[in-house]
């Protein structure tokens, strides 16, 4: 089963928005809305029976676009959905929701929804509809809304190749009893539809060959936790390297973290698989050593409370010399 997760919201960009666009959402009905919606999310989570969760979350979906259907709703947060994935587009194209119904420990379902931004303030909106349990190939599936491979998302890169914009997407899903996953997938739009994955995890860099897919599939044992994320200052997607403890790593629910990191960067309209991002190695013996404050009989060192650096630390110092001295 999968668990909730509160997620960052860019609700600063919608009330940005207000002001640049001046299209404002009627606010009280809008909170109206938001109000009817906040219980039914959190019972999809914490329903006590799968039948519980079920009817909340069809009353939720339905309850969704009716609200979504109120005039400039795009610029509305709905900040309160602390258990719905809300994320904007960097660019402000779109935004989607995604969140997760559990029927049972080993089925869960995502659901979700792109809203799209439109020039009149009205509802334009593609459901996304989780297709993962029946594809059997999921790192090269290519699909529209409606074969899609369902996650949360946590995070979306913008990135731009050949006059085209292309949404990279990061996203968890709790899977199984024995397994979580977490995902990158490239969203882009044709012919104004969306389209998830395509041939742009590219491994061409690479020691050893490896064929490319179209989208990358961290499985690893349940409540393990390894990384996954971008980092905007070395414009990476960074991954933990997994490895098996039953040293065999065809099952999926022995991997886990090992603290080491390789990752993809945008080049050419693809994100180029990189084998090792951190290369640095501590010499030996200059290892970050902790700063006890008890010697070895246990006695307080009273110049470690006060913030007296180690002896080997301190270091002569030279006083100002002061004003018309010469």
């Amino acid at each position: 089963m999968k668990k909730p997760t509160v997620l960052a919201i860019f609700s600063f960009f919608s009330l940005a928005s207000f002001s640049q666009s001046g299209n404002r959402p009627d606010l009280k009905l809008m909170q109206q809305k938001e109000d009817s919606l906040k219980p039914l999310a959190v019972k999809i989570i914490q329903g006590i029976s799968s039948d519980d969760r079920f009817t909340s979350d069809s009353l939720f979906t339905r309850m969704l676009v009716r609200a979504l259907k109120t005039p400039n709703s795009f610029y509305y947060p709905f900040d309160s959905l602390e258990t719905i994935s809300r994320l904007y587009a960097p660019d402000s194209s779109f935004r989607i929701f995604t969140w997760q119904l559990v029927i049972n420990p080993n089925v869960v379902r995502q659901h979700g929804a792109i809203q799209m931004r439109t020039q009149d303030g009205s509802l334009k909106l593609y459901g996304l509809i989780d297709k993962s349990d029946v594809t059997t190939n999921i790192t090269d599936t290519v699909g529209n809304h409606k074969g899609w491979m369902g996650a949360i998302y946590y995070k979306i890169i913008q990135k731009r190749s050949a006059n085209q914009n292309f949404y990279t997407l990061l996203g968890y899903d709790e899977n199984t009893i024995s397994t979580s996953r977490k995902f990158i997938e490239v969203l882009h739009f044709l012919n104004d539809e969306p389209t998830f994955g395509g041939r742009y995890f590219s491994y061409e860099e690479d020691t050893v060959f490896k064929t490319s897919h179209s989208r990358y599939v961290m499985e690893y044992k349940k409540d393990a936790g390894p990384r996954l994320t971008y980092d905007k200052d070395l414009d990476l997607i960074i991954v933990e390297h997994l490895v098996s403890e039953s040293g065999d790593p065809k099952k999926k629910w022995t991997l886990v973290g090992d603290g080491d990191y390789e990752g993809f960067k945008w080049k050419n309209g693809k994100w180029i698989h990189v084998e090792k991002v951190f290369n640095y190695v501590t010499p030996l013996g200059q290892e970050p050593l902790p700063n006890p404050i008890r010697n070895q009989d246990g006695n307080l060192m009273e110049d470690k409370l006060g913030g007296e650096p180690p002896a080997e630390e301190k270091k002569e110092t030279t006083k100002p010399k002061k004003k018309g001295n010469n």
